[in-house]
């Protein structure tokens, strides 16, 4: 605030934020923590091994059907919706993806998304995030839930909700061979927190 001429003019206070402007204030991020922007909020959360150990597996076999350079871990992409900048833990993008003016990967070809459950932000993976990305249109969207030894598997994206939802334990099989995946995934080494 300041004053001219006996009068108060008030500081601007309208959110102009943006997501490059709340990264860019989050840099550098430290070591073994990953940071998201959800719906405007800033997300920080150590990596745990567990939850690594189930990435990697999700990584390696999805590299049956998509090179490693479609496939992303942890990188900045941004999703509609008011500041959702996400850093969803795997990432199969189709065949020609492209990367938009600033180098960041685009929602519009992403094809499957796997969310491995932390507890302090669960509540993102089972509610905004996964509005977000049925909004987005991403065909495949997998949870793997450590604490419950459950996968979640979303499918058939509609306005900012899932169509198609089958729950099952580690251990069973997820057959993607109906999506545009084409693969299954074995959760049977999964482990459990």
């Amino acid at each position: 605030m300041t004053v001219v001429d006996d009068r108060i003019e008030m500081a601007d206070t309208s959110d102009e934020r943006t997501l490059d402007m709340m990264f860019e204030w989050l840099e550098p991020t430290p070591e073994g923590f990953k940071v998201e922007i959800v719906e405007g909020n800033i997300y920080m959360s150590p990596q745990r091994g567990t939850h690594w150990q189930i990435i990697l597996d999700l990584v390696e076999q999805l590299r049956a059907g998509y090179p490693r350079r479609r496939l992303m871990s942890d990188v900045r992409i941004d999703f509609p919706g008011r500041l959702n900048g996400f850093a969803s833990d795997v990432v199969a993008l189709a065949d020609g993806a492209t990367t938009d003016a600033k180098g960041h990967w685009r929602y519009q070809d992403i094809e499957f998304v796997a969310e491995v459950i932390s507890k302090d932000t669960a509540a993102n993976d089972y509610g905004s995030k996964k509005a977000t990305y049925a909004t987005a249109g991403v065909p495949v969207y997998l949870i793997a839930d450590p604490y419950t030894g459950t996968w979640h598997l979303h499918t058939l994206p509609k306005d900012d909700e899932y169509r198609s939802l089958l729950s099952l334990d580690f251990g069973a099989a997820v057959d993607l061979t109906g999506t545009v995946v084409g693969l299954t995934l074995e959760t049977g080494d999964f482990p459990r927190d």
